[in-house]
């Protein structure tokens, strides 16, 4: 764990110095931890794993456990890798810039929050990094908060995604419930288990509202391109590498336990089908080229769980070597899109075109990124859809379905490919080009980087496959993967689907045009209005919310005393129904006459408080109540609890009578003598109180909480009153908190009391 955060938060520390090393001390940092990770790949190649805990929060069975093996590997490298090479970036890209500080921090601390979600082995540590990547996602996409724009697309992804994140924390602990572990390694074991039980389709539920709400799947893919109001480093890694990858690592990790069900199957399948076909199709109508490459990545998000969704050996390979070629082609194409708006000052592709002359260096490397996107041999992205179609074949219930996803996907990336590598570079030159020029070399470093390894992968590919894929593969299906990498297969049907690809691909190319102005139009008759059912419901919890606010927040305290317990008795009456109203307890002894003096005391003082003109009167018989209720506590043994009640009605009675003798006196407005909406709430809530407490003795006593802390209190906490030990030692910070509040309301009621006789000698 040192390597991993160590040198990372060193360089963040180091990044306000704002000389050339400390900003590039980020970037440093995460090639450093990438270094480490790198040096594991021969004991992961190996099929082995590395696993490390500590007690964390022993009670409730969480421990700080992480784990490598080679799905979280796979993660880590790319988290890393692919973070040194942003971060540099943008220490370039941001040169001079008065938020680069605040940029880099960002970066780092959501860096460290991936590696923390991909590295953690208990599920609820897992979360916990899970709902840091939202918070630190949701600061980097609203980056530019003094635009309207940023914050509003910020705030609707982490709506979306936190609201998933909710989903996701109830499947875990149903997991947990189920299956006696939080540890997604010891989850394999209880697979069985799970899938048996009665609660496995609400879990399927949970878990993958939980991914698909992280990684766009439809009908929740509207968020991500969106989130295109961060700036351009961020986007790639966000879309590369990490966030929006977070719920596919989700889907792998849990695949042994909950995969292989025909639910899990197609679920998968057709969400993840659905999702790729349709965003490859919004992907051709925009002009943006950074909106453009957005669509694409929900394509890949929906390719990949599609393919997780299969149960062969082959479906799963195809999905991790894919998720690599989308990682370097994919943050490749964003830096290079950023260096174009920076360098030639727009990415609308309308606004582009001769470009491959003043920026050559930058043509090559969208070109080798580009290619790979395609699917073009050489490169890793060729293997990557020879692989995916050989998966696509190799699903026993479906494979037509999946392969017919899968070309038509393919085919319009092969579309989009030829439009980011050809409009901008190659035609007439535009008024843009007059002014481009390459950028320098730190932006030019990352993407260069990142699209070469898409081609030497490609030539190389048992680089990837042996020593991350297998491995990785072997994680997800529970039995050793030994698939062999390599460019050529000969003449087969996968190759076959791929010339088809091709074909198909150049044919949509040269019909863009006409493409693009047919989805205008199905755009203008709301044809693809993604949004409308988030805006919907946010407008509809606007205005429930607006609504509540009139009818429930008034300023009269009445009234939020009437809602407060008009809740309480709906509540109460309702478990009683659910309990049937069994409420008759067992061996009722008899009332003596002075517990019948005390209950007729606190009745009085009850009617008394109700009917009085007199806030004096009030007071004082609510304080014959208090003091009622006191003496029955006395004459059931609960000498502390009376006493406490005893101080507290003597207070009370102090402290107000002064202060209400200041105060007019009591006249209830015409009409409102008797308010009987009032008094039915009160009588069902007093009948339902009472109706419960015998309900409750009527139950046998629970004595394992009362054993605990008769046998804790002497020797842990070295106390023999046991109520006070309780309040002092095992209840704390829950004390502190009642005094704090009590000392808050006192200080309320003094700065209160001291204004009105300001005011009253102010007015002398």
């Amino acid at each position: 764990m040192a390597v991993v955060t160590a040198p990372v938060a060193a360089a963040a520390d180091a990044a306000p110095t704002g000389r050339p090393l400390a900003r590039y001390g980020p970037a440093l940092g995460s090639a450093t931890a990438c270094a480490g990770f790198a040096a594991l790949i021969p004991t992961i190649a190996d099929y082995s794993s590395i696993r490390v805990a500590w007690p964390w929060i022993s009670g409730l069975g969480v421990e700080l456990s992480f784990l490598i093996d080679g799905l979280a590997l796979i993660f880590a490298l790319l988290i890393t890798g692919i973070g040194a090479l942003v971060l540099a970036y943008s220490a370039s890209y941001f040169k001079g810039h008065h938020k680069l500080v605040r940029l880099l921090v960002l970066l780092v601390l959501f860096e460290l929050s991936m590696l923390g979600l991909v590295l953690a082995d208990n599920l609820i540590l897992m979360f916990v990094f899970w709902e840091l990547t939202t918070v630190t996602s949701f600061l980097l996409v609203g980056f530019d908060h003094e635009k309207a724009d940023a914050r509003n697309k910020a705030l609707q992804a982490l709506l979306v995604t936190a609201a998933g994140g909710l989903a996701l924390l109830a499947g875990i602990l149903l997991i947990g419930a189920v299956a006696g572990t939080l540890e997604a390694s010891a989850l394999p074991a209880a697979a069985a288990a799970l899938k048996a039980d009665p609660l496995y389709p609400a879990i399927l539920v949970l878990v993958l509202l939980g991914a698909f709400t992280k990684s766009a799947q439809f009908p929740f893919h509207f968020w991500l391109p969106n989130a295109m109001a961060a700036p351009t480093p961020v986007s790639a890694y966000l879309h590369s590498a990490t966030m929006v990858k977070a719920g596919v690592y989700l889907l792998a990790r849990l695949t042994p336990a909950l995969g292989g069900t025909g639910p899990w199957l197609w679920t998968l399948t057709i969400v993840g089908g659905v999702t790729a076909v349709l965003a490859s199709i919004w992907a051709l109508r925009q002009t943006d080229l950074k909106l453009t490459l957005a669509y694409t990545t929900v394509m890949a998000l929906g390719t990949l769980t599609m393919f997780l969704g299969g149960a062969s050996a082959i479906a799963l390979a195809a999905a991790v070597t894919f998720l690599i070629v989308h990682a370097f082609y994919k943050a490749a194409l964003f830096l290079a899109v950023g260096i174009l708006d920076k360098k030639a000052g727009s990415r609308e592709i309308d606004q582009l075109g001769g470009l491959a002359r003043p920026m050559w260096r930058t043509w090559v490397v969208v070109a080798l990124a580009a290619l790979s996107m395609a699917g073009f041999p050489p490169f890793l992205g060729f293997i990557g859809k020879e692989l995916k179609y050989e998966g696509a074949l190799a699903v026993a219930s479906e494979p037509l379905l999946v392969v017919t996803f899968a070309v038509a996907a393919n085919a319009m990336m092969v579309a989009v490919a030829g439009l980011v590598a050809i409009k901008p570079f190659l035609g007439p030159r535009t008024a843009t080009a007059a002014k481009a020029g390459e950028p320098p070399f730190a932006m030019w470093l990352g993407p260069a980087v990142l699209a070469t390894g898409g081609l030497v992968f490609g030539i190389a590919p048992e680089l990837v496959g042996a020593a991350l894929v297998n491995p990785t593969a072997s994680v997800m299906i529970g039995d050793r993967v030994a698939k062999d990498f390599k460019l050529w297969h000969g003449v087969n049907i996968p190759l076959m689907l791929s010339i088809l690809t091709f074909v198909l691909g150049v044919v949509i190319y040269l019909a863009l045009g006409r493409i693009r102005r047919g989805l205008a139009a199905g755009e203008a008759h709301g044809l693809w209005a993604a949004e409308s059912g988030y805006d919907g419901v946010l407008a509809g919890t606007k205005a429930l919310a607006a609504w509540q606010t009139r009818v429930i927040q008034t300023g009269r305290q009445t009234q939020y005393f009437l809602w407060t317990t008009t809740v309480l008795a709906a509540l109460l009456w309702a478990g009683l129904a659910m309990g049937g109203f069994a409420v008759m307890p067992r061996g009722v002894e008899a009332i003596s006459l002075i517990e019948l003096t005390m209950l007729a005391l606190a009745a009085f003082g009850a009617v008394a408080t109700v009917v009085t003109r007199s806030r004096l009167l009030a007071i004082l018989a609510l304080g014959l109540l208090g003091s009622a209720v006191a003496a029955i506590f006395v004459f059931y043994g609960a000498i502390d609890v009376a006493m406490t009640q005893l101080l507290v009605e003597t207070l009370i009675v102090v402290i107000v009578a002064v202060a209400l003798l200041r105060l007019p006196r009591l006249t209830p407005a015409p009409g409102l003598e008797v308010r009987w909406g009032h008094l039915g709430v009160a009588l069902a809530t007093g009948v339902a109180t009472a109706l419960a407490l015998t309900a409750v003795l009527g139950t046998e006593l629970d004595r394992r909480i009362t054993d605990f802390f008769e046998q804790a209190s002497a020797t842990e906490a070295f106390g023999r009153n046991i109520v006070n030990v309780i309040l002092v030692d095992f209840r704390a910070l829950d004390t502190l908190g009642e005094i704090a509040v009590v000392v808050v309301a006192a200080l309320g009621a003094v700065a209160l009391l001291t204004r009105r006789r300001e005011h009253r000698e102010a007015s002398r």
